[in-house]
């Protein structure tokens, strides 16, 4: 009979072997590295501390109310007061627009429509918004 011998064998740095250690590597290079994570929204308790989001969250309900003098004066404080959002400025210079567009200023209503679109590149009236027979023609006038 054989003496019983143990086979004994040196580890490899990569039990892979070399090419599939080498896949793996740049697989793991060709991937990126994962986004940090987003910070959660704040909420509107938080938005309404601020005095510019506060004062566009006013006019935009005096707006709707139908009283578009106190409407006017909260939407320019909330300009005034530097509104973070683009978008939240797009908006106020277009219920601006609104206002002075049925208060026949219509240099003011243009303006307000050009200021809205400075503000948001993107900034589009609706269809029915852009058919109104007052503010649409001032509308159509400032499109690029």
């Amino acid at each position: 009979m054989k003496p019983f011998t143990r086979l004994v064998s040196t580890p490899r740095p990569w039990p892979l072997g070399p090419a599939m250690a080498s896949a793996l590597w740049l697989a793991a290079c060709a991937t990126p590295p994962p986004e940090p994570p987003k910070p959660a929204p704040g909420g509107l308790a938080e938005l309404m501390e601020r005095p510019g989001e506060r004062a566009l969250f006013e006019g935009i309900r005096a707006y709707d109310d139908g009283q578009y003098a106190a409407a006017e004066t909260a939407l320019r404080k909330a300009l005034a007061a530097g509104l973070q959002s683009g978008r939240d400025r797009a908006s106020a210079h277009k219920l601006l627009a609104f206002i002075t567009c049925t208060s026949e200023r219509l240099a003011e209503c243009e303006e307000a429509f050009r200021a809205a679109r400075a503000a948001d590149p993107a900034f589009a009236l609706s269809r029915s918004e852009a058919g109104h027979p007052l503010w649409g023609p001032v509308y159509r006038k400032t499109l690029p």
